[in-house]
């Protein structure tokens, strides 16, 4: 299997494992991350780790891999199955947490900015696809210059400087830049879990579709949460008094 994946208490721990190509991306392991979101909706998973064997994250595609002779039907059924890991890390019934190290380049840099949050540890992002001749393809177009900004984003796409996880964290973009990415990234999984579900899951929700909406469409999103939150009962138990 090219991906790793437990279930514990809750939290879904999924490893991308193609350490000796850097977990570069195949079509076998687009297929199998697409089997363990499945199984972590299966699972009840409120959480999702996603994170990489080896020495990095994902160095994006596999350059080495033989280019597929195709029709552009086949082509455009190849990317969109690709585009499907981050149809599955947005729309995911929980909390998606990135917990990267080394490179996270091309479609591992889109998996990551992809998900809910982000832990690093000597991280490398990049986007070298207009040097090869590419396009992105993993919904960066939108996500990128929302997380950056317009010309942030181009002049990353353009020149296809890597940037550090430090520099994302200055950004805002990365919760935390630590040595431990994935025990960190699993002390914030529980301290997630510690949350009432319903409330975290619409929170999620509310800043994801607020990116697209405009005012008065958020405002009525809220609204609408609102009352889920009120009829979940959630909002029922103990509150801490933070003035003691």
């Amino acid at each position: 299997m090219t991906v790793d994946y437990s279930c514990a208490e809750g939290v879904a721990q999924v490893h991308l494992n193609r350490p000796e190509r850097l977990n570069a991306v195949v079509p076998a392991l687009v297929e199998d991350l697409l089997a363990a979101f499945g199984r972590a909706r299966e699972d009840g998973a409120r959480v999702v780790v996603l994170a990489g064997r080896g020495k990095s994250f994902c160095a994006g595609h596999d350059l080495k891999e033989p280019v597929p002779v195709e029709t552009e039907d086949e082509t455009r059924a190849r990317l969109e199955r690709i585009q499907d890991v981050t149809r599955a890390i947005r729309d995911y019934p929980g909390i998606v947490i990135a917990a990267v190290h080394g490179y996270a380049l091309g479609a591992g840099a889109e998996f990551a900015l992809g998900c809910d949050l982000i832990v690093t540890a000597d991280a490398k992002f990049g986007f070298p696809e207009v040097g090869v001749g590419l396009s992105v393809t993993g919904g960066i177009s939108s996500l990128l210059p929302k997380l950056v900004g317009p010309h942030q984003a181009k002049e990353w796409l353009l020149l296809g400087e890597q940037i550090t996880g430090n520099r994302l964290l200055q950004l805002g973009v990365v919760y935390r830049d630590v040595y431990d990415h994935e025990k960190h990234a699993m002390k914030l999984a529980r301290r997630i879990i510690a949350q009432p579900p319903v409330a975290a899951l619409l929170a999620k929700r509310a800043i994801d579709q607020g990116y697209d909406s405009t005012l008065d469409q958020a405002l009525a999103t809220e609204v609408e949460h609102a009352l889920q939150t009120s009829l979940s009962g959630e909002n029922e138990a103990p509150r801490k008094d933070f003035n003691q």
